[in-house]
């Protein structure tokens, strides 16, 4: 009788022993829910809701199981030490990288809106419309320029008035850091000089004359930012079968580039 009765006293502590299991796995199931629910809550979209539907399934379906005894499911200790699986780890790091983009791209649309703001105000202010003019496009902002407000006719050398907006545009360019590229450009007339054998020469030279001048501008400008090229003839505006068409073909042109693009 006395081997019977700590027979049975064993097999008791050895059941005891296992209980805690259960209410330490379901802690553990309801942790994972929460910090799911606080990290895909935050800016809730399609992708985002199937992916919360997808991590509480699989949730629930692990926590189904945990309800079952160690004796009706042998596979417990195996499925409470399973790691996430790679595919659905990268799906959230995906949709981070995603949604870290369009944040991205947002804000900085935002920023040159700003800026393209202040430029036109500069414009209207100054009475410019005639010799300058902005564009917000997807590979960032464009300010144009008409040649008759920086050059002389066949000339790469910058008029001294000039002076009244290049500064005001290196005073904006210098709280930046996208990239800006000044590009020159020319209507379909020929040149052919010493200094510049063809509308290639010429459109380049202007463009570097005036990135020069920007940098000179404002010793808050970093070169390295900048980049300048000559398209002489072959990226009109207009046809060049008018004066008019040829006046809106000959302009520099600076692209803020965009660091962030959709």
């Amino acid at each position: 009788m006395a081997r019977k009765k700590k027979h049975h006293n064993a097999h008791h502590e050895e059941h005891a022993d296992e209980t805690w299991l259960i209410p330490y796995s379901d802690l553990l199931t309801l942790l994972l829910a929460l910090f799911i629910v606080l990290f895909a809550s935050s800016n809730v979209d399609q992708k985002k809701f199937q992916q919360i539907a997808s991590a509480f399934s699989m949730v629930f379906a692990n926590s189904a199981s945990i309800f079952e005894s160690p004796k009706t499911n042998p596979s417990y200790q195996e499925m409470s030490t399973v790691p996430p699986k790679k595919e659905d780890a990268q799906a959230f790091s995906i949709a981070g990288m995603e949604e870290h983009k369009a944040n991205s791209f947002l804000a900085e649309t935002a920023q040159l809106m700003e800026v393209k703001q202040r430029i036109d105000a500069y414009i209207q202010a100054n009475k410019l419309g005639g010799d300058l003019s902005t564009a917000l496009t997807q590979d960032g902002l464009l300010v144009r320029i008409n040649d008759s407000a920086l050059f002389d006719s066949g000339s790469a050398a910058m008029l001294p008035q000039s002076e009244r907006f290049a500064k005001e545009i290196a005073k904006l360019l210098a709280v930046l850091n996208q990239r800006v590229v000044i590009s020159g450009h020319t209507d379909n007339v020929p040149i052919n000089t010493s200094e510049f054998p063809s509308n290639w020469e010429l459109s380049a030279k202007r463009a570097i004359n005036f990135m020069k001048y920007i940098l000179a501008s404002d010793i808050r400008l970093r070169p390295e930012r900048f980049s300048a090229i000559g398209h002489g003839e072959y990226r009109p505006l207009a046809p060049n079968t008018t004066p008019e068409g040829r006046q809106k073909n000959r302009r520099v042109e600076i692209l803020i580039q965009r660091n962030f693009r959709q």
